[in-house]
C-alpha cells in the first residue's frame, strides 16, 4: 500500500520525498515498481470500473452502501469499506437522504454533544472531531476539511476545494473510513457549519452507523480541539513557508501535503502523546 501511494504521487512530488514519507526505501520502491502488478491491484482496477459503471446508471446518486447492494444484486460481494475506498480513489460521491419539502431547507436536526468537551479517547478512531477552515490565497479561497483523532492527536485525513460545499466534508468521511479501522462506537464531533448538518452528510454518518455529535451553537470551546490545531497548523506553516496570501492555491496545496503529511503526523513531537509523533502513537494503538 505504501508503495502503491509513492507510485500514484510521484507525478507531484519527488519519489524520495514521498518513499521518506512513508517510510520506504527508495531501492526498495524502484524494484516493486519493476515487477509486475499484483492480482490484488489488478482486482481492485476491475472492480472501480464496476464501480463507475454503477456510479453513472444511477446518475451519480449512489454512494458505497448502494453501490454495494447493487453488486451483490449482480452477483459479486464486497465489502462496503472496500467500495467506500475506491470511491474515494476515484472521487465519486453518492447522493444521500431524501430532498424535503421546502425547497432550500436542507438542514436536519443535528444530535447532541457526546463529547461534551472532553477531548480524548484511551484509543484511536474512538473519537474524531472535524471543521472547515479557510485560507485567503493570491488567486482564491482555499478551504480544508479536517478530521482529527483525539487518541493519537494527528490528522487522520483532510480534503481541499475551492468551495465550502458538503462534498467537501463528505470526502473527508469517506476517506477516513476507508483508512482508518474505526470502532463500532465511533464518534464524529464537528460544530453546527451548513456543511455538517445538511441531510446529505448526517445520513452518510448514519449509513456507516458513526454516531454524530454536535457542539453548541456558535461556541467554538465545543470544538476547541480542532480549532487549537487549525491554528497551530496555521502559525507554523507561516514560520516555515510564509504567508500564503502571496501562495497560490496550488502551492499551497502542496505545502499542506509536506507539512500535514511528512512533519505534522510523522516527524513532529507532542508532549501530551509523551513526546511521541500522531503516526507513533497510532501504531501503538493499533498493535495493542
Amino acid at each position: 500500500m505504501s508503495r502503491r501511494f509513492v507510485s500514484e504521487h510521484a507525478g507531484q512530488f519527488p519519489v524520495q520525498r514521498l518513499c521518506e514519507l512513508v517510510g520506504v526505501p527508495r531501492s526498495s520502491y524502484y524494484e516493486w515498481s519493476s515487477r509486475p502488478l499484483s492480482q490484488h491491484y489488478l482486482d481492485d482496477v476491475d472492480l472501480a470500473a464496476e464501480i463507475f459503471e454503477i456510479h453513472q446508471d444511477s446518475r451519480r446518486t449512489y454512494g458505497a452502501p448502494r453501490v454495494a447492494g447493487q453488486l451483490h444484486d449482480n452477483g459479486a460481494h464486497h465489502s462496503t469499506k472496500r467500495i467506500a475506498r475506491l470511491m474515494a480513489e476515484c472521487g465519486l460521491v453518492g447522493v444521500h437522504g431524501r430532498r424535503k419539502w421546502r425547497r432550500g431547507d436542507r438542514r436536519t436536526a443535528s444530535a447532541g454533544d457526546l463529547l461534551e468537551r472532553d477531548f480524548t479517547a484511551e484509543r484511536s478512531d474512538e473519537r474524531w472531531v472535524a471543521d472547515i477552515t479557510e485560507c485567503r490565497c493570491r488567486d482564491g479561497k482555499l478551504y480544508l476539511a479536517g478530521i482529527k483523532d483525539l487518541h493519537d492527536r494527528g490528522m487522520a485525513v483532510w480534503s481541499m476545494g475551492e468551495r465550502q460545499s458538503t462534498d467537501l466534508v463528505i470526502n473527508a468521511l469517506v476517506m477516513a473510513l476507508g483508512r482508518r479501522s474505526p470502532t463500532s462506537k465511533l464518534i464524529h464531533h464537528a460544530d453546527h457549519g451548513a456543511q455538517y448538518t445538511s441531510l446529505e452528510f448526517s445520513n452518510r454518518l448514519a449509513d456507516w452507523k458513526v454516531n454524530a455529535s454536535y457542539g453548541s451553537v456558535g461556541d467554538a470551546y465545543d470544538n476547541a480541539a480542532m480549532e487549537s490545531t487549525w491554528a497551530t497548523i496555521k502559525k507554523e506553516i507561516r514560520h516555515i513557508y510564509g504567508a500564503w496570501e502571496t501562495m497560490t492555491r496550488r502551492q499551497l496545496r502542496t505545502i499542506l501535503f509536506d507539512y500535514i503529511e511528512t512533519f505534522y503526523n510523522r516527524q513532529r513531537h507532542q508532549a501530551r502523546l509523551g513526546h511521541r509523533t500522531p503516526a507513533q502513537t497510532y501504531a501503538a494503538s493499533q498493535a495493542a
